[in-house]
């Protein structure tokens, strides 16, 4: 094949660390993950295969004990013992964890089911809730396997080949509960997320509709009109030519533009690319190519078809010959036309000629290589197709129902997917097809969107089912436009957890136990996720009260100290409280001395490229460090060095100041007119903030919200120095304003005049205890006290009795 299909990996271990005999060979990757290999004919495996590319750990210590029938081999964290020569079974092949002070011994034998944290599946395709999810590498009981047995080997072509037959070819993973180093070591051994370009981290619009030209012109002209920005446009399937003779079936697969709807085509997309957008068309592949496509008789005759004959030149998955054709004659020239990537919509099976070949699994490796050609960074949208497909992102989650319970399940199936290194997810935010019309289920949907990896409205064909804004109600079209603007604003904090996730190893996304894996609550949160290094979400899944208009979610907050991205309330950890938040928000709690990076909002709409102004939202309680990382957003030159780093420091106690350093890097890669904006929550009114720059000093004026406690410091230009924002008498965290907050929650809820005064005269004279104590002697809503109780416990050290 092609050199762009060649994969480049280093699939031999190091030979220090493999013991290996007659039928067996071991593979001491590190003190906590062993290869295990058997084959009756000693014909092992050093190619890398579907699933394993690297190999190449360094030197392990471990310590080898053989007699003529048994061998023990034993590292700091774990102990295999093999009776030499026999099949590997229960009775041939143990492992034991040794135990640690949170961890009790552990005995694994080959064959036991491993009782994991979850992964993935394929697709949501007509999930209407919840779903059984595949295996992860991540165990509470402390370990795990993956079986790479089945898998096809490439050789250095870049060919599929088939492994010896019989060969035994597994990975045991003994972590305990240090799932992040498991997930680590798990990228080590499969390849390590690649650098997502910058604007796969905008709004994607997706609808399965019959656009005409005209119409989509349209349509991306409203959202720059009403200032919505987007970055990716999807046109489904109805870009080719779907109406066919009887005899072809159905023209779900096509590749020649439907002229009717699409006249000009080329000139639609540099009109796109006008507008600072990219490009995806739907592409399903497994109908093969018809006689009736315009590159029908140049792939036919490549492939020694004969075209009088006017024979269906066949989808073939397990053949490289078709698979090059089928880059070069179908995707090709509408690439050269203005496509940016492909979305892959495989639906049609997992089956090959090839025994156990997944034909998903062929497309997404083969269109992610191909992808690569160029100069740009490759991206496909694809669903999941096994281990390893974190190698090729997006992932895209299939047709799901529209309903509550489809939306209850997202956050969870997301963070899980973590547990395979799954980490680029793009849902059908709103829902893809069947349930019914419901504005607050679309704006809870969209407000998860925004906190997910990828951000892709999406709606099944249908006059009714949509999710442009401005064609709903005039509230929830203005809380959309809002969140769709935030999403834009999260880009350079986005884009700097894509650096981290693809050189430190940790997904966007990730379950509390991560974080905490000894505390049990964290493990009995499942819709509750860290949104990258300085962010805890948990999304909204449920309908408001209809008296007091909030929803209700139970948070578990950690220890130490929160503030609410959106309210700015200040939460006291350790503990589990209920939440309550109206339609224009979610719980979004940054961790004390979080340093969130956000872009101001231009009037280059749909631009993600480096903001010209940037707005640093810092949480008080405590010191806190952001690394903020830039580079040109779509290319590889970042390999080469050509990249940016300007590292944020909140010093909350000892100087009391915040600090943006001096960029390090390619700085021409930053806009030289940049300014920044700081937005400070939490914070006690200061006095007095200077400003220290180049050895000088100047007094800053600020704005001070008295109710979010929120300090806002704007136009503060940029220069090539370190900046000093210093607090003269230091920093020091406020206090929430319960009175306030409780007047707008009574406010706002529907009950008796006279019970709103009464509480409201409670709230201003008696203590947290006794309001609540008072209030169980009122007939009143459970949600009403459950919001009133939020607040004035939110900031007590021990919660009331």
């Amino acid at each position: 094949m092609k050199e762009i299909y060649h994969i480049n990996t280093v699939s031999t271990s190091n030979v220090l660390n493999i013991v290996q005999g007659e039928n067996y060979r071991f593979t001491i990757l590190t003190e906590r993950l062993i290869r295990m290999e058997y084959h009756e004919r000693n014909e092992f495996v050093d190619l890398p295969s579907q699933t394993i590319w690297f190999r190449d750990f360094p030197k392990t210590e471990y310590e080898t004990v053989q007699d003529a029938d048994s061998i023990t081999i034993r590292t700091k964290s774990l102990q295999l013992d093999y009776l030499k020569g026999d099949m590997f079974s229960k009775e041939s092949l143990k492992i034991q964890i040794f135990p640690n002070k949170h961890l009790a011994a552990q005995c694994w034998h080959y064959g036991d089911l491993c009782q994991t944290l979850k992964g993935t599946i394929r697709t949501l395709d007509a999930v209407n809730g919840s779903t059984k999810l595949g295996e992860g590498v991540i165990s509470r009981e402390g370990f795990t396997m993956i079986e790479d047995s089945e898998s096809y080997l490439i050789n250095e072509e870049g060919e599929l080949q088939q492994r010896p037959q019989n060969h035994i070819d597994c990975y045991f993973f003994g972590y305990g509960h240090s799932y992040q180093e498991c997930i680590r070591d798990f990228y080590r051994l499969t390849q390590m997320p690649p650098l997502l370009p910058r604007y796969a981290f905008g709004n994607w619009w997706s609808r399965y509709h019959k656009y005409t030209q005209e119409e989509y012109r349209q349509l991306v002209t409203t959202f720059e009109k009403k200032k919505i920005p987007l970055s990716v446009v999807v046109i489904d399937m109805d870009w080719h030519i779907t109406e066919v003779k009887p005899e072809y079936e159905s023209g779900w697969t096509g590749y020649t533009w439907n002229k009717e709807l699409f006249p000009n085509p080329e000139k639609l997309l540099r009109w796109l690319h006008d507008k600072k957008l990219r490009i995806t068309l739907n592409v399903h592949p497994a109908q093969g190519v018809r006689p009736y496509e315009e590159q029908y008789e140049i792939i036919a005759k490549s492939l020694g078809y004969d075209v009088n004959k006017k024979q269906t030149v066949d989808f073939d998955a397990a053949d490289s010959k078709f698979l090059e054709a089928y880059f070069k004659y179908l995707h090709y020239p509408l690439e050269k036309e203005g496509v940016d990537f492909w979305w892959i919509d495989w639906q049609q099976g997992e089956t090959t000629k090839l025994p156990g070949l997944d034909p998903l699994w062929v497309l997404n490796h083969y269109h992610f290589l191909d992808h690569s050609k160029g100069k740009e960074r490759p991206l496909i949208l694809s669903r999941f197709a096994g281990i390893g497909s974190h190698r090729y992102p997006v992932g895209f989650s299939g047709d799901s129902i529209i309903s509550w319970d489809s939306l209850d399940f997202q956050p969870y199936f997301t963070a899980t997917a973590s547990n395979v290194g799954y980490c680029w997810w793009s849902h059908d935010i709103g829902g893809h097809m069947m349930g019914k019309y419901n504005e607050e289920l679309q704006i809870r949907w969209l407000q998860f969107g925004v906190f997910s990896p990828i951000l892709r409205l999406h709606s099944s064909a249908g006059a009714f089912n949509h999710k442009e804004p401005w064609n709903y109600s005039v509230e929830t079209e203005k809380i959309m436009s809002q969140y769709m603007k935030l999403r834009h604003s999260l880009i350079p904090y986005l884009y700097s957890m894509n650096y981290r996730t693809h050189t430190c190893a940790i997904p966007l996304i990730i379950p509390m136990y991560y974080e905490y894996p000894e505390e049990t609550a964290a493990y009995h949160s499942p819709n509750e996720y860290f949104f990258g290094s300085e962010l805890i979400v948990l999304p909204i899944t449920s309908v408001v009260s209809e008296e007091i208009k909030v929803a209700k979610v139970s948070f578990w907050l950690p220890e130490d100290l929160y503030i609410d991205f959106f309210t700015g309330v200040i939460y006291q950890g350790k503990r589990r409280m209920n939440l309550y938040r109206d339609k224009m928000s979610i719980p979004v709690l940054m961790k004390a001395g979080a340093i969130v990076p956000l872009a101001v909002e231009g009037e280059r709409v749909n631009d993600t490229s480096n903001p010209k102004s940037i707005e640093i939202c810092v949480a008080a309680g405590a010191a806190g460090e952001f690394m903020l990382y830039e580079d040109d957003g779509v290319s590889m030159d970042y390999g080469q060095g050509h990249f940016v780093i300007t590292k944020l420091i909140l010093d909350y106690k000892k100087e009391g100041e915040f600090i943006i350093q001096k960029p390090k890097g390619d700085i021409n890669l930053l806009p030289k007119d940049r300014k920044y904006q700081i937005r400070m929550k939490g914070f006690k009114n200061p006095g007095k903030i200077l400003m220290i720059c180049n050895m000088k000093q100047q007094e800053l004026n600020y704005q001070y919200d008295s109710i979010q406690n929120e300090i806002r410091i704007k136009e503060i230009p940029f220069v090539m120095e370190q900046i000093k924002i210093k607090f003269t008498t230091g920093m020091q965290l406020a206090q929430n304003h319960v009175k306030e907050l409780c007047f707008q929650i009574l406010d706002r809820a529907e009950i008796d005049f006279y019970f709103k005064e009464i509480i409201y005269d409670w709230v201003q004279q008696d203590s947290a205890k006794s309001v609540l104590s008072s209030m169980q002697t009122l007939s009143v809503n459970a949600d009403l006290y459950g919001a009133i109780s939020e607040v004035l416990l939110a900031q007590e050290n021990e919660p009331a009795d």
